[in-house]
């Protein structure tokens, strides 16, 4: 390969997860069948939501744009992965690395901000319960997923034309199954501070951001919560927000845990095994969490399969 600024003939080699033959098997096969779960889990909540005006209401609204993302997150690597495997090749070009790291901070960064915006919805429809319909109006909710949209398109753009502006000279192993943002960084041979400055002030900003805002819902949620007097009251409040607290802690926590472990033990390997939890799995089990705590899906799914309701 041509070393220099002249990147756009080279290719890199995606690791993967394992470079042992005997697993490769192993991981193709549980890897489709969580991609294909995620797949279809996600287009039959879509499906329901859609099919059903019982649940054409802001909360399902948001629900189904998630589940999309959802879809979309999982698509911009998995595929990509189970193809080198079943090719045994794990050759990404330039372009194609570059683009897949474009949707991937695309996705992530829309599943961030539709999970602070049902939050807010959350916290609306518990502490402003006469006020939910007047304030989270058709208008409002489509512009918060309109602004998450273009928030999450500016962030991805801005990232990748800092990335584009990069030379790789001689490193072109990636020890990960997808071209993630910090190891194109961390690839380069030319000078990479004012990557690393917006890559951790865009992190701050755009996680702080809506993980701040999350926070501050759900402590007001609580603080509404703990002021009902009977018990059944509370239990019905909490149990509506319940499946989205779920939701939040295991994409945060799973993504969160994946940067500080690997700025505090260096390893790309255990980063790359780590990265599964929010990249794959989180998509994955998000329609189990929403439908199997939900009346209304399951009612809903029972009307559309033509049982009957009690």
């Amino acid at each position: 390969m041509q070393s220099g600024n002249d990147t756009k003939m080279s290719e890199f080699i995606l690791h993967g997860l394992s470079e042992d033959p005997e697993l490769q098997s192993l991981i193709f096969g549980l890897f489709l069948s969580m991609y294909l779960i995620t797949v279809f889990g996600n287009l039959l909540l879509i499906l329901i939501v859609v099919s059903d005006s019982h649940l054409h209401t802001p909360m399902y609204f948001f629900l189904t744009n998630l589940s999309f993302a959802d879809i979309c997150f999982t698509s911009t690597t998995v595929p990509k992965m189970l193809w080198n495997i079943q090719t045994q090749r794990k050759v990404i070009t330039y372009v194609g690395c570059i683009t897949q790291m474009y949707f991937h901070l695309l996705f992530a960064g829309w599943d961030n901000f539709l999970l602070a915006v049902m939050a807010y919805d959350r916290f609306v429809a518990i502490c402003h319960p006469l006020q939910y319909m007047v304030i989270m109006n058709p208008r409002l909710c489509g512009l918060l997923v309109l602004m998450s949209w273009i928030t999450s398109v500016s962030h991805s753009l801005l990232q990748t034309l800092m990335v584009l502006r990069l030379s790789f000279c001689t490193h072109f192993q990636i020890p990960h199954f997808f071209c993630e943002l910090n190891q194109m960084i961390q690839l380069a041979c030319s000078d990479t501070f004012l990557n690393n400055v917006v890559m951790y002030f865009a992190a701050m900003l755009l996680a702080g951001g809506p993980l701040s805002g999350i926070l501050y819902s759900y402590s007001k949620i609580v603080s509404s919560i703990l002021r009902i007097s009977s018990a059944q009251g509370k239990y019905k409040a909490f149990s509506t927000c319940a499946s989205h607290l779920s939701v939040v802690s295991l994409f945060f926590c799973t993504s969160l845990g994946v940067y500080l472990s690997s700025a505090a033990t260096q390893s790309s390997h255990a980063s790359a095994v780590a990265s599964v939890m929010y990249t794959v799995v989180s998509p994955m089990l998000n329609p189990f969490i929403y439908s199997l705590r939900n009346r209304d899906i399951k009612g809903a799914l029972k009307r559309i399969i033509g049982v009957p309701v009690m």
